[in-house]
């Protein structure tokens, strides 16, 4: 028999149970808006695009206890200071695991921030920082850096889920200041039960984004940055 012709007389029509029914793996997606207002509030830009830039450092704090206990190995955190931190977590009083910010300690009271720079980089698995981190302030080409919003719970609409953080800065530097580059950072500490002081604390670059294009912040004015993070969009 001629492989082609077995080929030919092969059925390929589709079944109908193997289209879309909306009871299919779960879809994730995440999406950066950005809402620019003037020195009066009102809204002059809105920008919209999809996020998809997870960091090395958020990868490696997601891998599960399985994996460090099984492969034996560790895995190389790095802050935004460019300092390192060997992360292997088990179940044990002596194994560092991560400990959220307290009151016990001098740490922000943040879990979560966002970050605005106008640098840009081409690689974001690789990026610890932001190429060019614009700073808190009201100096020139600075912004105040307003208190994150982080949400307490998840929202669940139909089949869709999503939580959504977000963040506003003012414009008090007496000129327009430009946004090509956004990150999340989390303070995060590892300690072990038995040690009073952390093994190591600071600033992770979780996930980062370059802009579409350019924002720009009038001086007065104000932009607020939001990440939505959802599931069946």
């Amino acid at each position: 028999m001629m492989v082609g012709k077995g080929i030919e007389d092969v059925d390929i029509t589709m079944p109908k149970d193997s289209y879309d029914t909306g009871k299919d793996t779960p879809t994730f997606r995440a999406y950066l808006t950005v809402v620019v207002r003037d020195s009066e509030g009102k809204v002059v830009k809105v920008h919209r695009q999809k996020s998809h830039s997870p960091t090395a450092n958020f990868i490696g704090l997601m891998l599960p206890l399985t994996y460090f206990n099984v492969t034996g190995n560790s895995y190389t955190i790095k802050d935004t200071g460019g300092s390192t931190y060997n992360y292997k977590p088990a179940i044990s009083t002596s194994a560092a695991c991560i400990s959220y910010p307290n009151s016990a300690h001098s740490y922000p009271s943040y879990i979560v921030m966002i970050q605005v720079g106008s640098g840009q980089q081409s690689n974001p698995y690789t990026a610890y920082s932001l190429a060019a981190p614009i700073a808190n302030g009201s100096g020139t080409e600075q912004l105040v850096y307003g208190q994150p919003s982080v949400p307490s719970n998840i929202t669940v609409s139909g089949s869709s889920a999503y939580f959504t953080i977000s963040q506003t800065f003012n414009n008090n530097s007496g000129g327009t200041v430009t946004i090509t580059e956004v990150g999340i950072v989390t303070q995060i500490s590892f300690g072990t039960s038995s040690s009073v002081s952390a093994a190591f604390s600071g600033n992770i670059l979780v996930w980062y984004d370059v802009l579409s294009s350019p924002i720009s912040v009038p001086n007065g004015g104000s932009v607020t940055i939001y990440y939505t993070f959802t599931v069946n969009p």
